[in-house]
C-alpha cells in the first residue's frame, strides 16, 4: 500500500532523486489530509470493534448462564466483567491472530473461577469459567476475521511512518505491500543516511521530523527499524512521538532470536517481530489515579506522623532557631515550580540555590538526625496535598542547577514529565544526595516509562523499609 504518488507500481528501487531528504511541508495537501482523516478514523474504528466483541463475549456469555442456571447470573455477570477487562486490547495489533492469546484467555478465565467456589458449587464455578472462555475465542476470532478482511479491501487501513530505510526498513516496507490484512499504508522513511539506490519509498526527513511528520500524514503507527540516527537522539525523538497517542512499535536488533520476547509485548509484521512500546506520557486517566493516590495516602500519613512532626518542629525551635520550616524554589515539573518545603537543620547560609553541596558547619546533631532519617522532609507531604508535588517522581531540583544539567546530561529534561515526588525509583537503589545525576535520570525516565499504581506502592514500600533499616542501625 505504497500510496505516495512519486513511486511506482511495486516495491522497486526509486531513483536518487525521489530518495534525497524532503523538507516537511508546512501543511498537508488536501488529498493527503483526507487520507490521514480516514487512518485516523480507522484506528479508532478498529480499537472500538475489538471492544464491542469483547462486550458481545460478555452478554453472551451472561445470556447463556441465565439459561442454564439463573441464580448464578449475578456471579456470572461479575466474573465476565473481570475477565474482560483483563484481557482487553491497549493496542490494535498490524498481526490479528488469536492462537497467540489462547493461553491468556485460558488463564484469565480460570484463575477468577477460585474466588467463585466459595458461593457457588463446582460443577457451577466451571460451567461459568467455560463459557466466559469459550465467548471470548469465539468473539475475538469473528472480529479477528472481519477486520482482517475489511483490510484486505481497503477499509480500516491506517497510515504508517518508518524510522530507518536500511535493509530491515526495505523488508518492512515489501512485506506491509505484499500483506494488505495487515492493514498498514507506508508513507515513507526517515533517516539521517539512508542508502540512495535501494529504498522503496521516499525519504521524507530524518528522525527529528519525526512529530512534524506524523501530525502532517496523520500517522497513526511508527516502525522503528535500524536508523543511521544516533540512539540517544532517537530515544527523545520516540518519546516526543509517543505523546501523540501514536502506536510505536521497534524491531529489536538480530530480530531473528526475538522470539523469546513476551506475547503480551509482541506484535509482528509477517514472521517479523515487533516490540510494542506503550505510552511514555501519562495520559489524563493515569494522572488521575496518580492525583488520587496521592491525596488519599499523603493525607493519611500527615494524620498518622503529626505527632513526630510536631515534636521535630519543636525541637528545631528550640536547638536551630526561627524559622522552623525551610522554605526553597524548586522545578517541580515541565514548566511548574513550586515553593518546597522542609524542616531546618542548618542556620541560614549565603547561598543556598546555587550550592551543590549542603554546607556542614554549623549543622548540630539535631540536624544530622533529621537529615538521617528523612524526617525534616515530612513537610512536604502538604505540599503533595496541595498538588504541587507527588509522592513517588524525580526528585525536585533547583532552577539554577535545572538549567546546566538539560544542557549537559541526555534525557533530564524527559524526566519532568510528571511531577516530581518525595521518593522514586533513583532513591530507593540508593541514588540522593550527592550522587550520580545520568543514573538519576536513566532511573526517573525508566520510572516514568513503566509506571503503574502497583509501582508506587512498590516504592512507598521500599522507601518505608529503607527507613526502618537505618533507624535500627542508628540505634544500635
Amino acid at each position: 500500500m505504497l500510496s505516495d504518488p512519486r513511486v511506482a507500481s511495486g516495491v522497486a528501487a526509486a531513483d536518487e532523486r525521489d530518495l534525497s531528504p524532503a523538507p516537511v511541508r508546512s501543511g498537508p495537501a488536501p488529498d493527503t489530509a483526507c487520507a490521514a482523516a480516514r487512518g485516523r478514523r480507522a484506528a479508532r474504528r478498529s480499537l472500538w470493534a475489538l471492544w464491542l466483541a469483547d462486550v458481545v463475549a460478555l452478554a453472551g456469555a451472561v445470556a447463556v448462564v441465565g439459561a442454564l442456571s439463573t441464580p448464578v447470573v449475578v456471579d456470572a455477570v461479575v466474573y465476565a466483567v473481570v475477565v474482560v477487562l483483563a484481557v482487553r486490547h491497549r493496542r490494535v495489533p498490524i498481526t490479528l491472530r488469536l492462537a497467540p492469546q489462547l493461553p491468556r484467555l485460558a488463564v484469565a478465565a480460570v484463575l477468577p473461577a477460585v474466588v467463585l467456589l466459595a458461593r457457588l458449587s463446582p460443577a457451577a464455578t466451571w460451567r461459568v469459567a467455560l463459557v466466559v472462555a469459550a465467548a471470548l475465542v469465539v468473539t475475538r476470532a469473528t472480529a479477528y476475521w472481519v477486520l482482517r478482511e475489511l483490510r484486505r479491501r481497503g477499509s480500516l487501513v491506517e497510515r504508517a511512518v518508518v524510522v530507518g530505510a536500511g535493509e530491515t526498513g526495505r523488508l518492512v516496507a515489501r512485506l506491509l505491500e505484499e500483506h494488505h490484512e495487515l492493514g498498514v499504508e507506508l508513507c515513507g522513511f526517515l533517516d539521517g543516511a539512508p542508502r540512495l539506490d535501494a529504498a522503496p519509498l521516499p525519504v521524507l526527513g530524518t528522525a527529528s521530523d519525526l512529530v512534524a511528520t506524523v501530525r502532517e500524514l496523520g500517522a497513526t503507527r511508527v516502525l522503528v527499524c535500524f536508523s543511521m540516527e544516533p540512539d540517544r537522539d532517537l530515544v527523545g525523538v520516540l518519546r516526543e512521538a509517543r505523546a501523540l497517542r501514536v502506536d510505536v512499535c521497534a524491531i529489536p536488533r538480530l530480530h531473528e532470536l526475538a522470539w523469546a520476547i513476551p506475547q503480551s509485548a509482541r506484535d509482528e509484521i509477517f514472521g517479523v517481530p515487533l516490540l510494542a512500546m506503550r505510552g511514555g506520557a501519562p495520559t489524563a486517566r493515569s494522572r488521575r489515579v496518580k492525583r488520587a493516590f496521592d491525596v488519599v495516602v499523603a493525607s493519611a500519613l500527615l494524620c498518622v506522623l503529626a505527632p513526630v512532626l510536631a515534636v521535630a518542629a519543636v525541637l528545631v525551635r528550640v536547638r536551630i532557631g526561627r524559622p522552623v520550616l525551610f522554605r526553597q524554589r524548586r522545578v517541580t515539573g515541565q514548566g511548574r515550580t513550586a515553593t518546597i518545603l522542609k524542616l531546618r537543620t542548618l542556620p541560614e547560609h549565603d547561598s543556598p540555590d546555587t550550592t551543590w553541596a549542603l554546607p556542614t558547619e554549623g549543622v548540630t546533631g539535631l540536624g544530622r538526625w533529621l537529615r538521617a532519617s528523612h524526617i525534616d522532609e515530612l513537610p512536604q507531604l502538604v505540599n503533595v496535598i496541595k498538588g504541587e508535588m507527588s509522592l513517588v517522581g524525580p526528585r525536585p531540583e533547583r532552577p539554577y542547577f535545572v538549567e546546566q544539567f538539560r544542557q549537559a546530561i541526555p534525557g533530564y529534561e524527559d524526566r519532568e514529565r510528571v511531577p516530581a515526588g518525595i521518593t522514586g525509583w533513583a532513591q530507593v537503589h540508593g541514588l540522593h544526595g550527592d550522587s550520580s545525576i545520568r543514573d538519576r535520570v536513566r532511573f526517573d525516565n525508566q520510572y516514568i516509562e513503566t509506571w503503574t499504581p502497583f509501582l508506587d506502592v512498590v516504592i512507598l514500600v521500599r522507601t518505608l523499609r529503607a527507613e526502618l533499616r537505618r533507624s535500627r542501625r542508628v540505634r544500635s
